[in-house]
């Protein structure tokens, strides 16, 4: 249903739970905290042996409450992974190389479909407005503010217009100039000085709180959910009215709580996505300043990402800072993907799921933001036949006139966000999942992936030698992306050995040899050796370790850190004698 629907919680819930009991062995079901009203955050961890820590890849999806389609496309991916651990060979439908998906194989997977589980529900049920959580806990609340309320009675609540002669908003007229017809079913757009009327006021369906009477509160999409998920993450992090959404404190909304206390227990997090909507857009760090800041090791890996992305999904890729700051040189503050990239060192990344500019024939603009808000009556026109050709209708509908109880007759409906704008239409919906997991399954088999093997055994001298070989076989180095090297949890690759029955260990005398940093083979898009310059590195990728031992029985090795896991191997050792 996923693919073609947008489902609610119990419906994710259903389908977790049916994973879990078919494939026991791979998948996991289990929760990382409960919402503010009480619905546990499902995560489902997919990999063989889900308990061994090794190189890790998170994927959420809809951490703003309207922008379903991202639970969708986690779940996507999700199948998609089963699928390979089963035999498949593909991704998103289109051919994977074997080693790639035996890397994916290899790697454990967190997918959390939904983030904000409460604000879904409002947005799927109800048609509110909901940013990501619908529960205000704010102690300040003696302000005039708009309230979410279902003012007809149709069991939803969406918006409302009202005929004024000082309105912003007119209908829009099939084409400019006195001859114009007024669209229908209505589309409202700003009003522009050569317009005739009628005009009007546009609100969210409901109530004024603390209303006295006469003065209107002017609308927000914060007045009754206080909430932005993706500006409570610590990094860089500030508080109202500098950003948003912020809340009271990094990590104040239980929901981002329970991702940061994950995402902190789990070192090994190498790739992170986080889906949003819309807009056909990847959206990659840096988000603070310009790429002349940025490693230039980690801009290389992410022009790899960006090629796939245009490649399969046919969606741009920009720097957070260069082309999607709403207000120039301010950053956001608090974002998870900023969070993800510079405190837990993860290849990280956002995607705006949905190209609808592109759909309705938008040349693309730079900055890409200015698609948000250069969106000219031309555009709207496009969209409202997009509307009617390819949604059925659901964006633009009739309005209704109903006496509100505050204010005085209003229409209420007639615009509906939620599939068409905010999602993809159902139409579209499967197409989307495919084309994001074709790429993103690719980014996914980057990850370090190490082993230990033995090379040689042999006896000198009445003892035995052991020759092990601790190698990174991945495209990133077992720290992950360069920058991520300096982080505290970016520890360096260990060798512990001990000796079982009869064994005895006698060199090398130190009870822990560090191994270092292993690299990977991957450099970037351009990175790599070329005509000009086609030398390679060293063998940095590995490391010889000699153990000497006496007697026999069994030699148990273990190598790792809490980034990449830890490798075992246990070595029969038999002396002639034995």
């Amino acid at each position: 249903m996923f693919r073609d629907s947008y489902l609610d919680h119990a419906q994710i819930v259903g389908q977790l739970q049916t994973w879990a009991t078919q494939h026991p062995q791979i998948a996991h079901l289990s929760t990382i905290g409960q919402s503010a009203a009480g619905r546990d955050i499902h995560l489902l961890t997919i990999g063989k042996n889900p308990e061994q820590s090794r190189p890790a890849v998170w994927i959420d999806g809809n951490m703003h409450a309207s922008e379903v389609c991202g639970s969708s496309v986690a779940l996507a991916i999700a199948e998609d992974i089963l699928a390979i651990h089963q035999g498949a060979n593909e991704a998103g439908g289109k051919p994977l190389p074997a080693h790639m998906a035996d890397a994916i194989r290899e790697t454990l997977f967190y997918v959390l479909p939904r983030l904000s589980p409460d604000g879904a529900e409002e947005v799927l049920k109800r048609g509110r407005y909901v940013r990501s959580s619908p529960v205000d806990d704010r102690v300040n609340r003696g302000h005039a503010r708009w309230e979410s309320a279902d003012i007809d009675g149709n069991g939803l609540t969406g918006h409302m217009r009202q005929l004024d002669p000082d309105g912003e908003l007119v209908v829009l007229r099939d084409k400019d100039g006195p001859e114009g017809q007024p669209l229908v079913p209505p589309v409202m757009v700003a009003r522009l000085p050569e317009d005739p009327g009628p005009f009007y006021k546009f609100y969210p369906e409901g109530h004024i709180v603390n209303f006295d009477g006469r003065t209107i509160p002017e609308p927000y999409f914060l007045g009754d959910n206080a909430y932005d998920f993706n500006r409570n993450f610590p990094y860089a992090w500030a508080p109202e009215p500098q950003q948003a959404g912020a809340g009271a404190y990094p990590g104040s909304a239980p929901e981002t709580r329970a991702v940061l206390d994950f995402a902190t227990k789990h070192p090994n997090i190498m790739v992170w996505l986080n889906l949003h909507t819309f807009g056909g857009v990847l959206i990659r760090p840096l988000g603070d300043k310009p790429d002349s800041k940025m490693d230039a090791g980690d801009l290389g890996i992410y022009e790899q990402v960006e090629a796939w992305m245009t490649e399969h999904t046919g969606y741009a890729t920009v720097s957070g800072f260069h082309e999607f700051l709403y207000e120039p040189e301010k950053p956001l503050h608090g974002d998870l993907s900023d969070y993800a990239y510079h405190q837990r060192g993860a290849l990280a990344y956002v995607v705006e799921l949905w190209d609808l500019f592109k759909q309705l024939g938008i040349e693309r603009k730079k900055p890409f933001v200015d698609h948000y808000f250069k969106f000219t009556r031309k555009d709207i026109r496009a969209l409202a036949e997009f509307d009617r050709q390819h949604n059925a209708g659901r964006v633009f509908g009739a309005w209704k006139k109903v006496q509100h109880p505050q204010i005085g007759e209003v229409e209420v409906g007639g615009f509906d966000a939620r599939v068409g704008i905010w999602n993809p239409p159902y139409e579209r919906l499967a197409e989307t999942c495919r084309t994001q997991s074709a790429a993103f399954l690719r980014v996914a088999a980057l990850v370090p992936r190490v082993s230990v093997t033995v090379v040689k055994q042999e006896r000198v001298e009445g003892h035995t030698r052991i020759h092990i070989r601790v190698a990174n076989h991945g495209y990133l180095s077992t720290f992950g992306l360069p920058s991520a090297k300096a982080l505290p949890h970016s520890e360096p690759l260990r060798l512990t050995a001990r000796g079982e029955g009869g064994v005895t260990l006698l060199a090398p005398a130190e009870a822990v040899v560090e191994i270092g940093h292993l690299n990977g083979w991957g450099g970037g898009l351009y990175g790599g050796p070329s005509a000009f310059s086609p030398w390679t590195r060293g063998n940095g990728h590995e490391r010889f370790v000699t153990l000497v031992v006496a007697g026999s029985g069994t030699v148990q090795v273990e190598v790792g850190s809490c980034r990449v896991g830890v490798q075992r191997v246990a070595v029969a050792v038999t002396s002639p004698t034995g």
